[in-house]
């Protein structure tokens, strides 16, 4: 696979979504934790979904249980802590792994094509995010301590080209 279109995913209601369906959007890809010190960017997130998704954002949230067991539910767990803490609209999907020889082969993509600090490719903590262009391109790999309104401009730009 050599594109993010050729991949797919399994949605947190369990329905299989190609990502071809987000072909032309611009979108933002974070793996997530409902018990971590920055779930609280789930609010940030959502934000950017409610004033930009008209625009052609689209967020991804992909749970991962792999940094310190801090999403540890089911997908019908994660979903109402969503749904419920946060009023989370934009899509979620199923728990993955984003490390690791099972990680999903999205993120196996994602970090080989958009290293991190120092040339790494794994992912470190919950809240990376991976920005894609209009095209399927990755413009940018955040840390976790980025916050969602930090990212705004550079998405508002992504949006303008269109």
């Amino acid at each position: 696979m050599t594109a993010i279109y050729d991949f797919t995913a399994r949605a947190i209601d369990g329905a299989d979504v190609s990502l071809a369906d987000y072909r032309g959007k611009v979108l933002l890809i974070v793996n997530t934790a409902s018990k971590c010190g920055f779930t609280p960017q789930y609010e940030g997130l959502e934000t950017l979904h409610e004033q930009l998704a008209d625009q052609g954002l689209v967020i991804l949230g992909f749970p991962c249980n792999q940094f310190r067991a801090q999403e540890p539910g089911d997908e019908a767990e994660i979903a109402a802590f969503c749904a419920t803490t946060y009023d989370v609209k934009f899509p979620m999907f199923a728990k993955v792994e984003v490390n690791g020889p099972n990680a999903h082969p999205l993120y196996a993509w994602l970090k080989s094509h958009a290293k991190g600090i120092l040339g790494t490719e794994g992912i470190k903590w919950n809240f990376t995010k991976f920005l894609i262009d209009r095209n399927g391109g990755i413009v940018c790999r955040y840390a976790p301590t980025t916050k969602p309104e930090a990212i705004r401009g550079d998405i508002e730009e992504l949006l303008e080209v269109a």
